[in-house]
């Protein structure tokens, strides 16, 4: 009930089998007291996002937002694998995907419903995302989402854009939906 730092999980749609642990752990006192106040969507975050038991992968690290976020993304090793820039008018929410280089890879677009989401660039859609139903019970008493992430088959597996979009995802949640 007063817990500041946000954790997710990702499952493996068909085995249930849990695929990396995304945690909050590096929050400072004044920003955990932030949490429970009407500045929660300004407070800064860092996630890092593990095997699960295991070796970091990314870190997604935002400071202090007063409108616009920017946000940044990190290998396990800390290396820089790009950006994301939240846009000013967008009913769905938008933040174009920048790569270490500073070229934009692709946008992240909602619809106004903010169930739907997708990744593309000049028409192609590299990767989806989609808000689950979770139940009346969940949806109404907890602020848990459960969001379905699909990474189309033509991007490769070692690209850097795949870790820019399970990052993304991350930032849906705590940019977009906060």
């Amino acid at each position: 009930m007063f817990k500041a730092a946000n954790n997710y999980d990702m499952f493996d749609p068909e085995s249930g089998r849990l695929v990396l642990e995304c945690r909050e752990e590096k929050l400072g006192v004044f920003t955990k007291l932030l949490r429970f106040t009407d500045y929660k969507r300004a407070t800064p975050f860092h996630i890092e996002i593990r095997e699960p038991g295991g070796e970091n992968l990314i870190e997604i690290k935002r400071g202090i937002s007063l409108f616009l976020s920017e946000v940044e993304v990190f290998d396990g090793e800390g290396n820089l694998l790009g950006c994301f820039k939240q846009k000013l008018f967008s009913l769905g929410g938008k933040f174009d995907v920048y790569g270490a280089d500073g070229m934009v890879l692709c946008s992240l677009r909602g619809k106004w419903t903010g169930w739907d989401f997708s990744f593309g660039l000049d028409g192609v859609e590299f990767a989806r995302v989609n808000k689950q139903w979770s139940g009346f019970g969940k949806e109404l008493f907890t602020t848990a989402d459960t969001y379905m992430l699909s990474i189309d088959e033509s991007l490769d597996s070692d690209h850097p854009l795949r870790k820019l979009i399970i990052a993304a995802v991350m930032c849906i949640d705590m940019v977009l939906k906060e």
